[in-house]
């Protein structure tokens, strides 16, 4: 079948990063900027760490989002979801001090922009570990806009993480696209690459490559930017 689909990370693919820079900024400036509020840093921060590790460990009966703030509430002993705006405001703000230690490709728009017009179906397969506010100014960060894709994954919309092959099942059911129809384009030959298990082809970005088992990587199509717009311009 001919490919309608395609399917892009963020973090490392079409947002240069270093991830540790990256989560080491994060949860320092939220516990930071929730210190005023009662909140000691140190337990903030655990229970994002625990909270993050629930949402990777779910099993798609309930939200991510649920599943986070259960834990980060229970470790942190009162009811966080109480200061839900307080936490949005942050996003708006001092989060996106964090862009400064992101990379900037202006090739992700150069490859995003003609596939969009040629008709592609352009999905945003992130880790969905973070809420829709912080996601979409991650998309913006890169060059692009939300509306770029037809669908992102967030906390909000997902039961389950990366690498779980279930994550990408739940989101092809809930985009309507079949595997055979479908190519992922990802930078972590772990969580990108387990597409493969559905019967998807993909493609590894090497420009900010994790590759924690130390793969033989050859067995994938990788390259940089002007490889990728290569096997993606001979896409049938």
């Amino acid at each position: 079948m001919a490919i309608k689909n395609i399917l892009f990370d963020l973090d490392g693919t079409l947002l240069p990063m270093d991830q540790d820079i990256f989560v080491e900024k994060y949860t320092k400036g939220l516990a930071k900027h929730m210190m005023p509020y009662g909140y000691d840093p140190k337990i903030l921060i655990k229970g994002l760490w625990m909270g993050t590790g629930a949402m990777i460990k779910n099993d798609g009966s309930r939200t991510n989002e649920e599943v986070f703030w259960e834990v980060f509430s229970a470790v942190l002993g009162r009811d966080a979801r109480d200061d839900i705006d307080t936490i949005e405001q942050f996003y708006l703000t001092d989060f996106q001090n964090v862009k400064n230690d992101c990379g900037f490709n202006a090739r992700s728009a150069e490859i995003i922009k003609p596939l969009k017009d040629k008709g592609y179906n352009l999905i945003l397969a992130t880790n969905p570990l973070f809420p829709s506010i912080a996601t979409h100014s991650r998309v913006r960060w890169a060059g692009l806009e939300p509306d770029h894709f037809s669908f992102i994954t967030t906390y909000e919309n997902a039961s389950f993480c990366k690498p779980n092959p279930d994550y990408y099942a739940e989101l092809l059911a809930k985009t309507g696209c079949k595997p055979e129809e479908s190519v992922m384009v990802g930078n972590d030959v772990d969580d990108d690459m387990a597409v493969e298990k559905l019967g998807m082809k993909s493609f590894l970005l090497t420009d900010c490559l994790i590759n924690k088992a130390d793969a033989d990587i050859s067995r994938w199509p990788n390259g940089g930017f002007d490889e990728l717009e290569r096997w993606l311009n001979q896409l049938k």
